[in-house]
């Protein structure tokens, strides 16, 4: 397995009431396959894509009533030193820093302006196997109202350099469009980024809060649409074209958001970022 750097997106899984149901979704969706669940670790089941392992899925805790959502986790090398940093930030511990077995350490987190994510530090489990390939992790987004909280928050606690989109004079709806706040952050040089911010503007319903998109690689997003609706999921934002590619914001029937995007259907020039 690929060994990630601090600050790299590293894993996702979810909480589902209804796994067994998630898994049949998601199968057809992204066509997964699952493994065995660990009953040790509260029936912690791991997904597959061509055999290698990209998410995993898990019922919530006894009495544990939080809505199904994708968490992304955050590679670090010392997740009680990444717990400390992002309480100097003004961050919030979900879940201060757990032994999960031999697999490595976890911690749940929220940022100031209110986005829920994981940190992982690696044991026997590394995190993602495959990357950026159909049926496998792509890319993620943290969307908030705050960014003048978000974006100092997260370079203070992860090793991130970090550019603005310049909006120069796009039209409406591409990803340089005037008016749109989009950062993205990098590890290691700004030709490795590994997580974009996107500030929440009227079109989202003010009882949205603050969330990080995971945007899953599919082969046909328009298809991945279709198997969604036609699953008893939704659709929020989508399909649409970018330079980056085809993508679109969906629902699970459980209510846990994700996106899916083909890279290969790419549209328009790239932007600039300053």
């Amino acid at each position: 397995m690929a060994e990630f750097p601090e600050g790299t997106p590293c894993w996702v899984d979810a909480m589902f009431t209804d796994v067994e149901a998630a898994k049949e979704f998601y199968a057809d969706v992204l066509g997964w396959t699952f493994g065995e669940a660990t009953s040790e670790h509260g029936n912690y089941t791991q997904a597959y894509s061509g055999g290698k392992a990209v998410a995993a899925v898990v019922p919530p805790m006894p009495g544990g009533d939080a809505p199904s959502q994708w968490c992304l986790y955050f590679a670090s090398d010392d997740a009680a030193a990444t717990a400390e940093k992002i309480k100097a930030a003004g961050g919030t511990l979900v879940m201060e820093p757990m032994r999960v077995g031999t697999f490595g350490t976890m911690a749940i987190a929220q940022e100031p302006s209110g986005a829920v994510f994981g940190v992982w530090q690696a044991g026997e489990h590394k995190g993602f196997e495959k990357l950026g390939e159909p049926g496998s992790y792509a890319w993620a987004e943290v969307y908030t109202r705050e960014p003048e909280k978000s974006d100092p928050f997260l370079e203070r606690v992860f090793p991130y350099g970090s550019r603005q989109m310049d909006t120069g004079g796009a039209g409406s709806g591409d990803p340089g469009a005037a008016g749109m706040d989009f950062k993205v952050f990098s590890v290691g040089g700004a030709e490795h980024p590994v997580l974009g911010r996107m500030r929440m503007g009227d079109e989202f319903p003010p009882q949205v809060p603050s969330y990080v998109q995971v945007y899953f690689a599919v082969p046909n997003c328009d298809l991945a649409v279709e198997r969604t609706k036609a699953r008893g999921g939704r659709l929020y934002f989508g399909p649409m074209d970018s330079p980056f590619g085809r993508f679109a914001a969906l629902g699970d029937p459980q209510g846990a958001v994700f996106a899916v995007i083909d890279t290969d259907t790419r549209v328009g020039e790239m932007p600039t970022f300053v």
